[in-house]
């Protein structure tokens, strides 16, 4: 999805400003609370929910604590904070890609009726999902006087906060959570690759010889590692915006063509076939989920009290994607039927140089956006594990070392998308390992965590069940998902 863009930009900062908030929290924080907010994993984190958990907390300030009204969103550092409408935009921005234009293979796995509603729920879920994620960062960042936690982090404490059979397992957590981000960021650029070299393939193959797309695959290798070797985002930022322009542009166009003598959506199945419906469910999370982009956008708002709440940035842009993608979806699956493939650009017609630009463009956006989905594995790999071991190492090696890193990710992305070329098997394949888990199991059992000090699960515990009933919903996608898309994927080379 299209959602790596947005959290490149705002991961890059998670450590440093998460450092800088443990330092201010020690100039207005008493003792015990500053030392906590220094203190490594190995101690336990008491974090108490002030009314429950069940209520969000209000606006303006979110000043419900007794210990001195902290609130992390007055503490952050922000160079150039995003207001309510360019966040609105970023998110929208964010979700238009390879996702979106996979839904109509998503359709085909589940069928019209199951497909639009379906999409809707998963929609649905993801969001309210992230919405505990949030709330409970927040509250986290409250209790422990910093702005700012990352994902990884939130997990740790989460771990030292909740039952005490979980606690020795709370060093690890983090690492568990980077290494769910790192493959679905690589699983991401995997996707990019095959998509780049089918569309390049599905152009050349009318104008020259039918080539094995690995051939394309293969063309675009160096040009890739060159573009990764770009340390610095903002030389990148230029051309983000004509990715961004060419993006629209195709999909304006591709809308042109799918409206085009389409057919009687009756012609049709309403419900598709139980075995690929797993597919579906991993298509939809890859399109739908963005859990990063959401952290690093509201991480980055300047009012970020205005990101949650019914009508707030989030359930607005959720609402306006989730509409995109079912709408999408359903038309595409309507006119292609059965022959719909894993993006609904291989499908324009052939013939026409209109539609053979549309690919071009899309292949042009998409190797773009490459380098800053490569960003975050980057950042993750080296600023959190390998620049420690070389931190005595010359500058110059230094950043030897990591150019070797960021050789080395992309051969690995490489070699994976030469191996399978199957993309729609791609992307519900890692929409099912690694966005159940990251966009819906993790943020329940946080919530858990959180909430375990105080057993503060609201009447009838509904909280601790509800959240029991998403962990569970979570495992099954991830599972069955993920077995799906393998069992297909071994299938295509029988």
């Amino acid at each position: 999805m299209k959602n790596g863009e947005s959290f490149g930009l705002g991961n890059i900062n998670y450590n440093e400003r998460e450092r800088s908030g443990r330092r201010a929290a020690g100039g207005n924080a008493p003792g015990p609370v500053a030392a906590e907010a220094e203190a490594p994993s190995d101690r336990v984190f008491t974090l108490q929910l002030s009314s429950g958990a069940a209520a969000v907390a209000p606006p303006q300030g979110y000043a419900t604590s007794e210990e001195g009204h902290y609130d992390p969103h007055h503490h952050r550092d922000l160079n150039a904070p995003t207001t309510n409408s360019e966040t609105l935009i970023h998110l929208l921005k964010g979700s238009l890609g390879t996702g979106i234009l996979a839904m109509p293979n998503a359709f085909l796995n589940a069928g019209l009726v199951v497909g639009f509603f379906g999409t809707i729920l998963i929609g649905s879920l993801c969001t309210y999902c992230m919405h505990i994620l949030i709330r409970t960062q927040y509250e986290m960042c409250r209790q422990l006087r910093v702005p700012v936690l990352s994902y990884p982090r939130t997990m740790e404490i989460a771990l030292e906060n909740g039952p005490s059979f979980l606690r020795k397992a709370a060093p690890y957590s983090g690492l568990v959570v980077n290494i769910f981000l790192i493959v679905y960021q690589l699983g991401i650029c995997c996707v990019y690759i095959v998509f780049v070299a089918s569309n390049i393939k599905d152009v050349v193959d009318m104008y020259w010889k039918e080539v094995n797309v690995r051939f394309y695959m293969l063309m675009i290798l160096v040009p890739l590692i060159l573009l990764n070797y770009i340390r610095n985002l903002k030389l990148l930022a230029p051309f983000s915006t004509l990715a961004n322009i060419i993006t629209f542009v195709g999909l304006g166009i591709t809308l042109y063509y799918l409206f085009n003598n389409i057919p009687n959506p009756a012609d049709r199945d309403m419900v598709g076939s139980i075995r690929t419906f797993p597919l579906f469910i991993g298509t939809t999370l890859f399109a739908l989920e963005a859990v990063g982009v959401i952290i690093a956008l509201e991480n980055n708002m300047k009012r970020p009290f205005d990101f949650r709440g019914y009508t707030g940035v989030l359930n607005r842009g959720m609402s306006v994607i989730v509409f995109l993608y079912v709408f999408i979806g359903f038309v595409g699956y309507v006119k292609y039927g059965e022959g719909v493939k894993g993006s609904i650009t291989l499908n324009l017609d052939e013939n026409q140089k209109l539609a053979q630009s549309v690919k071009i463009m899309f292949a042009i956006a998409i190797f773009i956006t490459y380098a800053l989905q490569c960003y975050v594995p980057v950042e993750i790999i080296w600023g959190s594990y390998l620049s420690k071991k070389f931190e005595k190492s010359s500058p110059r090696k230094q950043i030897f070392y990591e150019y070797v890193l960021r050789t080395m990710i992309v051969l690995v992305t490489f070699l994976l998308a030469a191996a399978i070329p199957q993309l729609e098997l791609f992307i519900s394949l890692f929409g099912a390992l690694c966005l159940s888990a990251l966009g819906i199991s993790f943020p329940a059992f946080i919530e858990i965590c959180l909430l375990w000090p105080k057993k503060a699960f609201g009447r009838f515990k509904w909280i601790l069940w509800k959240d029991i009933i998403l962990l569970i919903c979570g495992l099954f996608a991830l599972i069955i998902g993920t077995y799906t898309s393998l069992r297909d994927i071994v299938a295509s080379f029988l």
